[in-house]
């Protein structure tokens, strides 16, 4: 169990034991009591990171985690979401803290460290006002007598951003916890108000329903583009293939053509002198038998045809 303000079993407690002891064997053993104080609401990751750090400012330390009531954080800093109850609790299952004291003061004091022998306090280095109004820094003290130690805040984490988050989506978490089960009057929603937003939320998801479909033409598109792409360098592909191919086929046909051509314009040539010289020979022997005749006894010079 740990330590909690005002407990008393009856045992030595090596925490309450005077930081001025002449024992130096006591004062090796006693660890450094380290104070981190704050208001811890919906606590986060952030919150545990700075006490981490506060907790391992020494190899030997015992860390004491205030926090304040609600009566006080109201007052000076505004409503919290949980209940002093509940931020009480939430720090003790924080593995870095050994004890929490509730019903932490705003302004740390000389008498609140001389009560609960601290040695150090553990905070960021931001100025946070005083209960005093006159913009004093509520570790003031502290640091003038050398005992505070700075630990750093985790950025993009707090609490107001956390509380903003949700109202940045507030319709869609009050829609949430209808569905769930929850009244409109538990939510704090009028009849009008409860209306509006099922409407809204309605028209939310018919955006969001035609913006999917609009995603899904699109991508739609793209493929049948990528598709019709793809099939038009085939296409260019293969009709060069064809044309060139084509093109080889009829060149390869106007040769074998033209040479038919010339051969049979050749044989038709050869074919008509052949049948012109028969034609002269027959001519020639057709009028010899049917009267001319050569006479033999006339004069060599003087050569004649005598008609039969």
């Amino acid at each position: 169990m740990k330590e909690e303000k005002g407990e008393d079993d009856g045992k030595a407690n090596p925490w309450t034991m005077n930081s001025e002891s002449t024992d130096p064997d006591n004062e090796k053993e006693r660890p450094v009591r380290l104070y981190a104080d704050g208001i811890y609401d919906l606590f986060h990751f952030g919150h545990a990171r700075a006490l981490e750090q506060a907790k391992k400012l020494f190899p030997n330390a015992y860390l004491l985690v205030g926090c304040c009531n609600d009566e006080i954080t109201h007052r000076y800093k505004g409503k919290t979401v949980l209940t002093d109850k509940e931020r009480y609790e939430s720090l003790r299952h924080c593995r870095w803290v050994d004890e929490v004291i509730p019903d932490a003061p705003w302004v740390i004091t000389p008498e609140f460290l001389e009560k609960h022998q601290i040695d150090y306090v553990a905070h960021d280095s931001l100025p946070y006002a005083d209960a005093s109004g006159a913009g004093n820094d509520v570790y003031e003290y502290v640091k003038s007598v050398g005992k505070f130690r700075e630990t750093k805040r985790t950025d993009g984490i707090s609490t107001s951003d956390i509380i903003m988050r949700i109202l940045k989506d507030y319709n869609q978490y009050v829609m949430r916890n209808l569905a769930r089960g929850y009244t409109r009057k538990e939510l704090g929603l009028s009849y009008v108000k409860e209306k509006r937003i099922r409407m809204n939320m309605g028209l939310k998801k018919l955006k969001e329903k035609v913006k999917q479909q609009q995603e899904k033409v699109e991508e739609k598109i793209q493929t049948v583009a990528k598709t019709a792409e793809m099939r038009r360098n085939i296409w260019v592909e293969n009709a060069d293939r064809l044309v060139a191919g084509f093109l080889e086929m009829f060149e390869e046909g106007c040769h074998k053509m033209g040479t038919a051509i010339k051969v049979r314009i050749h044989e038709q040539l050869k074919r008509q002198q052949s049948m012109g010289f028969i034609y002269d020979d027959y001519y020639y022997d057709e009028e010899d038998d049917d009267g001319y005749i050569f006479d033999d006894s006339s004069n060599e010079e003087d050569e004649e045809f005598v008609m039969i």
